[in-house]
Formats: structure tokens, C-alpha cells, sequence
């Protein structure tokens, strides 16, 4: 429905890789994959049709968590939720949210997943994270974009 002459956005979506590998998501087929992982694997990068890495946390970020989060779990914490303390504890989401609004590769990532919504594709942020029992930063990447979206 075209309001005001702009034309409907496409929807944003996000999943993580196991999702896809196992079929456990119902996609459409015209969906563009978008990877939001810093240090993909190989077969991650066969799930998706492209990976944005300037989108996945700082390597700093990403290594303060990995290191608060073995040392959490070697306390008896199982993994899921020795990954969310040492998100806590770290203040991950706004650490997360600084990087993304302050990097301007990030933000040209950003634009580049706007322009393909208003062109009208569908798109899914894809990471390695079930957010069934972690946290995770494409949760809060899909919000900061579809906030800023929102009055185009």
C-alpha cells in the first residue's frame, strides 16, 4: 500500500543459522539472508547471500564477552546463562548500540539494508544466537533499524 507517494517497506526479520539449516523457519523464498556475524564460519557463509560484518559487535565486545563467559561458566553456570551474566555484566546492548550508532561502516551497512526495504525486499538478520535462551546483539540490531525506519 503506497502512503503518501513511499511505497511499503519490506519486512525485517531476523533467525539464527541453526534455524536455517534445520528448517526451523518459515521463509517465503525471496527473503535476502543477511549475515550480522564479525567472525563468520564457512558454512554460515553458505546460508546466507551476503555477510555484514561491521554489523556484528566490536572484536573487543565480542572477546570481553567470550572471556567473562568462560569464566562464568567454569562457576558450574550452564552456557546459556553464563552468556547472558557476562552480557549483563558487561552492559553489552548499550556497548552494542554506541558501536553501531558511532561506526560509520555500520551505519553505511544500515543504509544498505534500508534501501533494499524501500525497494521492497524482505530482509533477515542472521547470526549464530538462538534467542530462545541467549541474548544476542541481532535482536538489537533489528530494532534500531526498524526504529529508524519507521519515519523515513
Amino acid at each position: 500500500m503506497c502512503v503518501c507517494g513511499m511505497t511499503e517497506l519490506g519486512a525485517l526479520r531476523d533467525t539464527y543459522a541453526a534455524a536455517l539449516q534445520h528448517d526451523l523457519i518459515e521463509l517465503k523464498g525471496d527473503e535476502r539472508l543477511i549475515g550480522v556475524v564479525r567472525r563468520p564460519l564457512p558454512w554460515l557463509l553458505g546460508q546466507v547471500e551476503e555477510n555484514r560484518p561491521e554489523l556484528g559487535p566490536p572484536p573487543e565486545l565480542l572477546d570481553a564477552v567470550k572471556q567473562r563467559h568462560e569464566a562464568l561458566h567454569e562457576t558450574g553456570l550452564s552456557d546459556a546463562k553464563a552468556h547472558n551474566r557476562a552480557l549483563a555484566e558487561l552492559d553489552y546492548r548499550d556497548r552494542y548500540l554506541d558501536y553501531v550508532t558511532n561506526s560509520e561502516d555500520a551505519q553505511a551497512a544500515i543504509r544498505n539494508i534500508n534501501a533494499l526495504r524501500a525497494d521492497g525486499q524482505d530482509v533477515v538478520l542472521v547470526c549464530y544466537e538462538n534467542t530462545a535462551d541467549k541474548r544476542c546483539h541481532r535482536t538489537v540490531l533489528k530494532a534500531y533499524i526498524a526504529e529508524r525506519s519507521e519515519g523515513r
